[in-house]
């Protein structure tokens, strides 16, 4: 049997970021399963950054930024029809940025401009990964840079937003903290996560069930982009102004409403039932259904804060729809292709794979089921982050193995 080396993960960009991704995913979910555990034992912890900002930070911006890279430099040359991208060449950045989060997590329990030197670091890195790949998107000579140039746009803007983290632990500004991991989940984050599916799921469902159409619209990319913009634009709005008039509030639900039941019926149109008889599509329509119900929550929840004076809603709820669900199981569904795909290794998920999907579906349900209930909310939230760890570690050991041998097919990457 092969054995594991360092030097492998060079041997691809995939390899080498997804490694450090797995590395973050399950770190902090280890990471927050034991904070939420000494709360529940009435231990007192005392960060200096308030652990619920530590936990939305680490969560979203600590390891999908690593998983985009491996994606980018992976997929991206072949998307421009340019040549491949050596991992070595991006070693310093990823290193860089590593280095970064490791001071910044330190930082934030202990002293806070650490914390905001380590967020310095971390954008430096992903800002050089960011400019690079920009200066690709703009060499290439292909027809069509559409989904390339959007995601590059997107991975900018979360370049911004890292500098922005930055300055508000600098400053030790809780408000601007709050304000950039907002602009961090729906205008970095999740519009990357839309490109990608915009792309990728119904060329892999075409190819698999010949009724479908092997493209989306374009105008579909752009509703669903403009949707992400809108919430995240309400998001910092409910930040600094709060409460919000009721006629915001409406309007808030006349625009999510109709959206919530545009990108459902279009993921019922492009195959969710379908794909349930293929696991690795269904991982990745199971992931598209979340973005749906996000945005319906949303609606609901604004309703009832219309409604209400902005005194009742459905709290974390679609945030955590739109984490967990959308973002957590695109997430899991996409590196998982690519990690089987360009590892040699047969493109499906087997059992162990297909097991850890649904107890990632039942830890994104349990997450929002406790936003949403009083009555048993702490219990529901311990075996959410239970299953959450249980599915990142045991998914994050068995590929960190993969990235660090060699392909069972015997060929380079």
């Amino acid at each position: 049997m092969p054995r594991w080396r360092w030097h492998h993960l060079l041997l691809a960009p995939h390899r080498l970021a997804f490694f450090m991704g797995a590395v973050m995913l399950g770190t902090t979910a280890l990471w927050w399963m034991v904070l939420l555990l000494a709360h529940a034992l009435h231990l007192r912890l005392s960060p200096v950054v308030p652990a619920t900002l530590i936990h939305a930070l680490l969560m979203s911006l600590t390891y999908m930024p690593l998983f985009f890279c491996g994606f980018l430099y992976t997929a991206g040359p072949k998307w421009l029809k340019l040549p491949a991208v050596s991992a070595r060449s991006l070693l310093p950045a990823l290193v860089t940025l590593m280095i970064g989060w490791a001071v910044a997590w330190i930082g934030m329990h202990w002293q806070l401009q650490m914390a905001a030197l380590g967020m310095g670091l971390v954008a430096l890195g992903w800002t050089s990964l960011t400019l690079r790949f920009a200066r690709m998107v703009w060499c290439s000579r292909v027809s069509d840079k559409t989904h390339t140039t959007l995601a590059s746009v997107a991975c900018l803007i979360g370049a911004g937003v890292m500098f922005g983290l930055a300055v508000s632990l600098a400053l030790n500004s809780t408000p601007l903290l709050r304000t950039g991991i907002q602009m961090g989940i729906w205008w970095f984050l999740a519009p990357v996560f839309v490109v990608a599916s915009h792309r990728m799921v119904p060329f892999f469902s075409a190819s698999l069930i010949e009724i479908l159409d092997a493209w989306w619209p374009n105008w579909v990319q752009i509703v669903m982009l403009g949707t992400l913009l809108f919430e995240g634009l309400v998001s910092v709005v409910d930040l600094w102004w709060w409460p919000l008039p009721q006629v915001l509030r409406w309007l808030e639900v006349l625009v999510e409403a109709p959206l919530a039941l545009l990108v459902l019926g279009l993921a019922l149109r492009w195959g969710c039932i379908q794909s349930l008889k293929i696991r690795l599509l269904a991982m990745l329509h199971g992931g598209f259904v979340w973005l749906g119900m996000a945005l319906a929550l949303n609606a609901i929840s604004h309703g009832l804060m219309a409604s209400s004076g902005d005194t009742v809603s459905l709290g974390l709820a679609p945030l955590h729809a739109m984490t967990m669900g959308y973002l957590g199981c695109t997430m899991f569904a996409m590196v998982t292709r690519i990690s089987s795909g360009h590892g040699g290794r047969k493109e499906s998920a087997d059992n162990m794979v297909w097991w850890l999907y649904w107890v990632l579906q039942a830890a994104a349900i349990l997450r929002v089921s406790a936003a949403m209930v009083d009555v048993f909310s702490q219990s529901l939230m311990l075996a959410a982050i239970v299953a959450w760890c249980v599915v990142m570690v045991g998914w994050a050991v068995r590929y960190g193995d993969w990235f660090g041998t060699p392909r069972p097919d015997g060929r380079d990457g």
